[in-house]
């Protein structure tokens, strides 16, 4: 299952209401690239009849049917990634040819 984590909800419920969507889902969707990288995509909209639609951390999620199976066990999360750098909406997906999994 797709899952936002509470500071990805926290960025997320600031956009909406900087961008006057606040009654919209977030909308997902995925890409996979010829290296086996993944192309995330979101954006507020609106579900339609075929969505599958759930709660994260308190946001209205929608996503189309065939984006699933690219979007399970996938988290996003954000963060600063640099030191000194700009908080950043990330992707934390075990099937993208970039993941590695946290140091244990």
């Amino acid at each position: 299952m797709f899952k936002i984590t509470p500071n990805a909800a926290e960025q997320v419920a600031v956009a909406a209401q900087q961008s006057g969507t606040e009654k919209m889902s977030l909308r997902f969707a995925a890409q996979k690239r010829a290296d086996g990288t993944f192309d995330y995509r979101m954006g507020f909209d609106s579900a339609t009849e075929d969505d599958i639609c759930f709660k994260s951390e308190g946001v209205d999620i929608v996503i189309a049917p065939e984006f699933v199976p690219m979007l399970d066990k996938t988290v996003m999360d954000f963060v600063v990634l640099e030191e000194g750098g700009d908080p950043q909406f990330i992707f934390i997906n075990p099937d993208d040819a970039n993941y590695s999994p946290p140091p244990e």
